[in-house]
């Protein structure tokens, strides 16, 4: 058995997370009560199901009839968990899962960090450490949060902190939401996204970005959704998560293992921070008219539109690219499909990474929701990558920040709640660095180059 425990956290985190509990009962077979749909009845929800698939994300309970998620949902207000605990899904979960606490961060990380989510912690890991006692052999984490609030950021920080101390061995990969360029919630956005960054650096190892903005355009563009909700957002990224831990759960001729990901996609320790992709998106209607061979998702997961960030791929070089495809394929044909990429002028790798790729194949089709906004599709795939253009989600933050910080606004609420204002300086400075890692990684070639080609000229 290969178990995931999923911590969600913040409103984000949380809302994500029902999307995704959504999509894996329905790839599972399991009703919204937690017990199991009739074999017989549902062979085709079935197909490629075998019992050991359900462990990885449920655990059964005593009557051996009921399936509880894995998972633990904490937010320091009560709102969006009550909706959970009335919801269509309030049987399936625990109810010490949910956690929730009476007064909000208010947008404020220190609040997160310090003061309200310091009292709700020790319940957190408690429930945590229960899930991982019951687990035999405990593949890692998958943490879901936004950066620009006050939970998700400082209670999100926290608890990975507290991770790395417990479990310091398993993986942890976070599917964070950050702010976006033009579209914000939070005027304390910036604040709240370099404290939280400067603690994703240290205690994760894989760290997916998401932004409302490109996931937004994307419901848009592909799926002719004018005016999309949180919903429908988070059903597309629900389906980047499930192809992520196919391969966990489900028969394939190439399987591809968390630990994998990280071994594959993480050239230093520090540059972690990823772009992810999927395809085909396309709406009921559009996918009669569209052929969607290998070759076509292939390439449509590379083009800018589709990453699931606001940053254009094609400003900065890959390093390294994982790609899960699921459904009815052959390897062959994944071969052949990567290797058109390759010869392309506008994917770009780093010269001292030349091969770059990573695939998986799984037979498992993805699932479609029913009444969703995508199309049930023969198969899809899913682009986790590694490339230096992410850079600009963190320059943009960080000027931002520099605006605010120059003049000291809105620090008097963050050292209210106990935080000192070195930790804004020292949490700057980190994302900072970050910012020129990338730089370097970016440029590294380019620089031996040029030292050849002085040292030549000088011979």
């Amino acid at each position: 058995m290969r178990e995931i425990i999923s911590i969600h956290v913040g409103q984000a985190g949380i809302q994500l997370g029902n999307s995704c509990w959504e999509l894996f009962c329905l790839e599972h077979g399991i009703q919204p009560n937690g017990k199991a749909i009739d074999r017989n009845d549902h062979q085709e929800a079935m197909a490629g199901a075998t019992k050991e698939s359900f462990g990885t994300f449920f655990s059964e309970a005593a009557s051996a009839t009921k399936h509880v998620p894995r998972a633990v949902m904490v937010d320091l207000e009560p709102t969006v968990i009550d909706e959970i605990r009335t919801g269509s899904y309030r049987e399936l979960f625990h109810p010490d899962q949910l956690i929730s606490g009476k007064e909000d961060a208010a947008n404020n990380f220190a609040r997160g960090h310090y003061t309200v989510g310091r009292e709700i912690l020790e319940q957190c890991l408690d429930r945590i450490r229960k899930l991982a006692d019951n687990c035999s052999g405990l593949q890692g984490f998958l943490v879901f949060n936004a950066v620009g609030g006050g939970t998700g950021s400082g209670l999100g920080a926290l608890l990975l902190e507290r991770l790395t101390c417990d479990y310091g061995r398993k993986s942890k990969l976070g599917f964070s939401i950050y702010p976006s360029p033009k579209i914000s919630t939070a005027v304390v956005e910036p604040y709240n996204s370099v404290l939280a960054t400067h603690a994703l650096l240290e205690h994760s190892d894989v760290v997916a970005v998401l932004d409302n903005e490109a996931i937004y355009d994307i419901c848009r563009k592909s799926l002719n959704i004018e005016r999309p909700s949180y919903t429908n957002l988070n059903r597309l990224v629900s389906q980047v998560i499930s192809s992520l831990t196919t391969s966990l759960r489900f028969n394939g001729a190439l399987n591809v293992d968390i630990s994998e990901f990280q071994t594959n996609l993480v050239p230093f320790p520090r540059i972690h921070f990823m772009l992810s992709s999927y395809a085909p998106v396309i709406s009921a209607e559009r996918a009669f008219h569209e052929q969607l061979s290998v070759s076509e998702i292939t390439t449509s997961v590379f083009e800018p539109a589709s990453m699931m960030a606001k940053c254009d791929p094609r400003h900065g070089k890959y390093m390294a690219c994982c790609m899960m495809y699921r459904g009815d394929l052959t390897p062959k044909e994944v071969q052949q499909a990567v290797s058109n990429i390759r010869t392309k002028r506008s994917v770009q790798f780093v010269d001292w990474c030349p091969t770059g790729f990573k695939c998986g194949i799984n037979y498992q089709p993805p699932t479609a929701v029913p009444n969703g906004d995508l199309a049930r599709v023969k198969r899809a795939v899913c682009m986790i990558s590694n490339n230096t253009a992410v850079a600009d989600v963190f320059s943009h933050i960080n000027h931002k920040f520099d605006l605010m910080f120059s003049k000291r606004a809105f620090v008097h609420w963050y050292v209210g709640e106990g935080m000192e204002e070195g930790e804004f300086s020292e949490a700057r400075e980190d994302v900072a660095a970050l910012e020129k890692d990338y730089a370097e990684v970016a440029q590294d070639g380019d620089e031996d180059e040029q030292s050849q080609v002085n040292g030549a000229e000088a011979y």
